[in-house]
């Protein structure tokens, strides 16, 4: 047997591997708003756990300084998500700012050829781009976790499988 005969059967008998990256505002808003709950991280690395390996897993927020957002970032490292964070702008016309698009972006983009799938946790439509590149340029498949009724629809259809958000992932 060749050696990329060898590689290919390796890669068959591992577990396949998993790249994990949330938009924590986003979910954190989407869930607050619909469900008037939280999300349940512990839980979703439960299930993802049970798929194959967690080969990378990153929480995207925003840092405001705050000690409760400080406690829950220490709990998703204790989980196992490396989080990054941004700084919170205000803008002079009391508009914030905040946003990870393209970050996210990058890094999934990074892992990708690394990776047997890639899990979005957003219902931003913005993703829907890098959706389609992953699932249809890079033969990646995307799972996408939203709440259904506030995830864009350019980004249910882009997904190669839309997970809706719903009570079994909420606190």
């Amino acid at each position: 047997m060749s050696n990329n005969q060898d590689d290919m059967l390796k890669q068959r008998d591992r577990p396949p591997k998993i790249g994990v990256f949330v938009d924590v505002q986003n979910i954190y808003y989407t869930t607050r708003d619909t469900f008037g709950r939280q999300f349940n991280y512990r839980e979703l690395w439960k299930q993802l756990d049970a798929l194959g390996e967690i080969a990378v897993a990153y929480a995207y927020a925003i840092d405001r300084g705050d000690e409760r957002q400080r406690k829950f970032q220490s709990a998703l490292e204790h989980i196992g998500f490396t989080v990054k964070l941004k700084p919170y702008i205000q803008r002079q016309d009391g508009s914030a700012k905040g946003d990870w698009d393209v970050g996210i972006t990058i890094d999934v983009l990074d892992c990708a050829p690394d990776l047997d799938t890639v899990v979005l946790l957003t219902g931003d439509g913005d993703f829907d781009l890098l959706a389609r590149k992953l699932r249809d340029d890079l033969d990646v498949p995307v799972e996408v976790f939203g709440v259904r009724a506030l995830t864009a629809q350019s980004l249910v259809h882009a997904a190669t499988r839309f997970h809706p958000i719903e009570t079994d992932l909420l606190l």
